[in-house]
């Protein structure tokens, strides 16, 4: 075969699978399945999806191979906000506005980009090897979807469970809609906090000092709220400050929620556009007054000269005003977290508006029960804690949106405001027998993207019809996904879930941390350490890597500092690695943490091992390939080495197995590395030479040795199949169907079981003494420099007769590894040279070094190499013990020079060691 080299094989399999239906469920056996977390339609692949769908690759291929009937539904979800914003962008470069088109027209030209340009994400998914069953794909806003959208809205509707109401919700003054908590990110901003002092109605000349980050937010104040236990406050409760500006007396008002040691201890309460504020009018039934229009204007509700006004621009008149009259106490320099919108970028407002609500309480409660008794579990456990506290505090959900695109709200209004909740219009109409000739307008609003995403599993499934994949597929066994949306999805599947099916939506629930940068920092655009899945499997260059990490950044100088970074750390750009050792690199760092660190250098180090498990499979067909015929072959003697390594196989496949059912794919992929690197190919390989080059093995010997290189490397593809699957069918389809089963895909071979009986305790016992012996020889070798070429006695001293009787069974092997001049069983009282030594349990192996190195020479390197060392170590010291070295450095650039000390030292005590052996010769 020629060398290893993904782009050739990869997309071409991945076809070939496709096209063949090997992703549908079988039919037979027990079912598993995984519904994909919907990815957005206008979305490409990143590296926490290209994590997330590896992982869940793995798990569904590893069960399809483990005889299930097996599906992974695929399906996008249509992201209303980003989809929107994206289609309306294109229009705009056109110099078109939605408006021109109006909302129908709108809805088309979404449509037909959805059509042309909304299936990159899929493509992607393919070129990472996702299994998903394609010929079932569902859109939230298909058909069938979008049905059961309707139905679960009214039915909701119908018991008290939606309604209409007014309340404060995130507001994006841009888009003009309103936002969920995940739309919405908060990054630390250095602001001010502005004092103002506030008179008393009966005495003008005391005041109550209050702080705010919003200065304009002022003129909606309702009350100013001090602590029931402040003694310094407690004699104004109940009565009146003046609010400046608006000339309006508002209540002083006693409640737990203020901060006594915070600020002076008196809070200013605006009920319209604070939600703790809001919370707080509602205990003492403050009035709401709205400042703000819908793009963030002042409205009229405040006074004249402020309405029209931009929010900000009303900051400033407001805090010049106030300092006119002498209200402006001072001006502190804050830092504070600011909401913006992700999407438009723009801060977002607490706004009081007019929205769809589902009263959450009634669906929270047996939701919570579910994961209380088990019904679902998390893992790991603790992730359960995030899910318990958001649901022991939920609030009612806002499911309206201010957008065209999307699940239009099913409801219809007649001229006098009644509201109407049906499947249709028609239905409203029969339903509440209006009058044929009654004028009625359909809410103009769209329900959250979140709303059908909570309905996923089953929707998706064909609910409401009961259909044969819905009792077969459903519950799901389990959703893989990340911290963040434990309570913005999971838990709202859950209670749909739970309230319509009358189940769970899945059994499991699979909780993976954020993958970072090698150093733990978040990827992010700012910081210039983002990478892209496709770069990495596909290659690109240094060039084309620095554009796409600098464009569309505002300030030249991150965009300078970014590109210096890039070019330092990939001066060659990136390499195409393809997908399989990316998909390792994945899976050795799934561990159970809340960040998994991604080093480029790992993905090199997996490509390595791709390329070794490709070289090795090399060896074993060249060795095979004219005596497949022997292959299943019963005359067969098996040496040692054979027993050996198939007990090292089974050891190693009920490991996999553990770690897959526990859901460690760190462990899994560690095993299969360790068990394919140090096992097969670096001792096995090399201990069947002997045999297979030998005239002294007889042919049964090297028939069994031949066919155990060729079943165990046809386990090691099976084993490795769920994290590398291209390599493995590539390297698959060469091997005899004497040794394989003849089907025509990897994918669908039973995955290995672990046989209980194949472990050999001898065999192992007998093979780790050989590599025991092996490696102690290697090391002496290194430790006094000595050529690998270079023959030299081995001796054997303070051995068991077992020891002697192995020394005997393996002096082939032993000549062929070691190639010692000689092989030397010392006897009790037999005198021992000088030697280096070694020791295998309380055997010790002695390697005299009379006549092997030049005693001056060496003994001068030694003393070189140590001063060098004492040097290095010397300045390590130094650093660790300098305490503006400790304070200013970062904590991780402090442990690596604590660890390097630590290095030093066991370096320096091993060269010391090497002198005195050296020394007394």
């Amino acid at each position: 075969m020629s060398k290893y080299s993904p782009q050739d094989i990869e997309q071409s399999w991945y076809q070939k699978w496709e096209k063949n239906n090997y992703f549908a469920p079988s039919g037979n056996g027990e079912s598993f399945s995984i519904a994909i977390p919907p990815p957005n339609v206008t979305g490409t692949l990143h590296m926490g999806h290209a994590f997330q769908h590896s992982i869940v690759d793995s798990l569904i291929r590893y069960q399809r191979m483990s005889g299930k009937n097996t599906l992974w539904q695929m399906g996008t979800d249509h992201a209303g906000i980003a989809t929107q914003m994206l289609v309306t962008e294109q229009l705009a470069a056109q110099g078109i506005k939605p408006s021109d088109l109006g909302r129908e027209a709108f809805v088309d030209k979404v449509w037909e980009w959805k059509e042309e340009s909304g299936g990159t994400i899929s493509k992607q998914l393919r070129r990472l090897g996702a299994s998903l069953h394609w010929e079932t794909e569902r859109f939230t806003l298909d058909e069938g979807l979008s049905e059961a959208v309707l139905e679960v809205f009214v039915r909701l509707h119908e018991e008290g469970l939606i309604y209409r109401g007014k309340r404060l919700v995130n507001w994006d003054p841009v888009l003009k809609t309103s936002l969920s908590d995940l739309e919405v990110e908060s990054k630390e901003e250095q602001g001010n906090l502005w004092h103002f002092k506030y008179p008393m109605v009966e005495d003008p000349n005391r005041f109550l000092i209050v702080a705010t980050t919003r200065p304009e937010t002022m003129l909606g104040d309702t009350a100013v709220a001090v602590n029931p236990d402040d003694e310094r406050y407690k004699d104004l409760v109940g009565k009146e400050v003046m609010l400046p500006l608006a000339d309006r007396p508002i209540p002083v008002i006693a409640d737990h929620y203020v901060d006594m040691e915070f600020g002076t201890g008196c809070v200013k309460i605006t009920p319209a556009h604070d939600f703790n504020d809001y919370d707080v009018g509602n205990r003492h039934d403050l009035p709401l007054i709205n400042i703000l229009n819908e793009d963030a204007t002042l409205n009229d509700d405040v006074p004249e000269k402020y309405r029209g006004m931009d929010r900000f621009e009303a900051r400033k008149a407001v805090i010049a005003d106030l300092d006119a009259l002498g209200l402006l106490e001072k001006i502190d320099d804050h830092t504070m977290a600011v909401p913006r919108g992700e999407r438009s970028g723009v801060v977002v407002e607490p706004y009081l508006s007019d929205q769809w609500f589902v009263k959450i309480a009634p669906l929270a409660e047996p939701a919570i029960k579910a994961v209380e008794d088990g019904d679902i579990e998390f893992v790991p456990k603790n992730a359960e804690n995030i899910y318990f506290a958001w649901m022991r505090n939920i609030q009612d959900w806002c499911i309206s949106r201010q957008l065209w695109w999307g699940h239009r709200i099913p409801a219809w209004y007649d001229n006098d405001g009644n509201i109407y909740v049906a499947r249709s219009e028609e239905e409203a109409r029969e339903k509440h027998n209006l009058a044929p000739g009654l004028e009625l307008k359909q809410d103009a609003d769209v329900l959250d993207t979140w709303f059908s995403s909570a309905l996923w599993t089953f929707s998706t499934l064909g609910w409401p019809e009961q259909t044969k994949e819905l009792e077969t597929f459903h519950s799901t066994d389990i959703m893989v996904t990340g911290h963040d949306i434990i309570s913005l999805w999971v838990s709202r599947m859950i209670m749909m879930t739970l309230k319509f099916i009358g189940e769970v939506p899945f059994r499991k629930v699979y909780i993976h941390g954020l993958v970072t940068d090698a150093n733990g920092q978040k990827m992010s655009k700012s910081k210039g350490n983002g990478l892209d899945p496709m770069d990495i499997i596909d290659g690109i260059s240094l060039d084309d890597l620095v554009a796409k990490r600098t464009s569309n950044l505002m300030q030249p100088r991150m965009a300078e500092r970014i590109e210096k970074a890039t070019r330092k750390e990939y001066p060659e750009g990136i390499m195409a690695f393809g997908t399989d050792p990316l998909r390792f690199t994945f899976y050795s760092i799934a561990s159970q943490t809340r960040s998994l660190r991604f080093d480029m250098k790992r993905v090199e180090g997996y490509r390595n091992f791709c390329n070794k498990l490709w070289n090795a499979a090399n060896f074993v067909y060249g060795n095979i390939s004219e005596h497949a015929d022997e292959l299943g072959s019963a005359d067969v003697e098996l040496s040692d080495i054979d027993r050996w390594i198939v007990s090292e196989l089974q050891r190693t496949t009920a490991a996999i197995h553990l770690a897959m059912d526990t859901y460690r794919f760190d462990l899994a992929s560690k095993a299969l590395y360790e068990f394919v690197w140090d096992e097969f190919c670096d001792w096995y390989l090399e201990l069947t030479k002997p045999i297979l080059n030998s005239d002294a093995a007889t042919d049964a010997q090297k028939r069994g040795t031949r066919q155990t290189l060729a079943k165990t490397l046809e386990s090691i593809l099976r084993l490795a199949h769920p994290f590398l699957p291209f390599i493995t069918e590539e390297l698959w389809q060469q091997m005899p169907t004497t040794v394989r089963d003849s089907g025509d895909t990897i994918m669908l071979q039973p995955y290995p079981p672990s046989i209980e009986e194949n472990i050999n305790i001898d065999a192992e016992a007998g093979i780790d003494w050989l590599k025991k012996v092996v490696t102690g020889v290697r090391n002496i070798r290194g430790e006094m420099d000595i050529s690998p070429v270079k023959e030299v006695p081995v001796m054997f001293a303070d051995g068991s007769a077992g020891d002697k009787a192995r020394l005997e069974k393996y002096t082939q092997l032993l000549q062929f590894l070691v190639r010692p001049e000689s092989l030397t069983w010392l006897d009790q009282g037999d005198a021992k040279p000088l030697a280096a030594t070694a020791l295998v349990g309380d055997m010790e192996l002695l390697v005299p070094m009379a006549g092997l190195i030049d005693k001056d020479a060496e003994l001068a390197r030694l003393d070189k190499e140590i001063d060098r060392k004492q040097k290095d170590r010397a300045r390590t010291e130094g650093k660790i013990n300098n305490p503006n070295f400790v304070e200013k450095a970062p904590e991780d650039v402090v442990q690596k020079e604590r660890e390097k000390l630590q290095d030093l030292d066991s370096a320096l005590q091993k060269l010391q060691e090497q002198r005195a052996s050296v020394a007394a010769i």
